[in-house]
């Protein structure tokens, strides 16, 4: 999947357990012309992480993502669902770019 739009806010890489896995979180604006636009979080994780680097608020950007999902049980017993949106690449657009990316 494809998300475009401008990037909000871009977060610290973070080394999460024993193991060091790491992750990176990021806050895209979609299509402020769209009726519904969105702010969106996406996470970057391992060696994604650094491709943030290059980018700043502001750019605008088209993201690609998988969608992940996991089912957590809590102490009592009761299933919990999570969804989480990982990105795997991104690049600069120009606002026209975005605009047909869209359509």
């Amino acid at each position: 999947m494809e998300l475009s739009g401008s990037i909000k806010m871009i977060g610290k890489t973070v080394s999460i357990g024993e193991r060091g896995f790491k992750k990176r979180e990021m806050v895209l604006n979609t299509d402020q012309e769209s009726d519904y636009p969105q702010v969106v979080l996406l996470e970057f994780t391992q060696d994604k992480t650094n491709l943030l680097d290059k980018f700043k608020i502001g750019d605008n950007v088209i993201v690609k993502i998988n969608i992940r999902g996991r089912e957590w049980i809590n102490p009592e017993g009761v299933s919990k669902f999570f969804n989480s949106l990982q990105a795997w690449s991104i690049v600069k657009s120009n606002v026209s770019q975005v605009a047909e990316s869209i359509l």
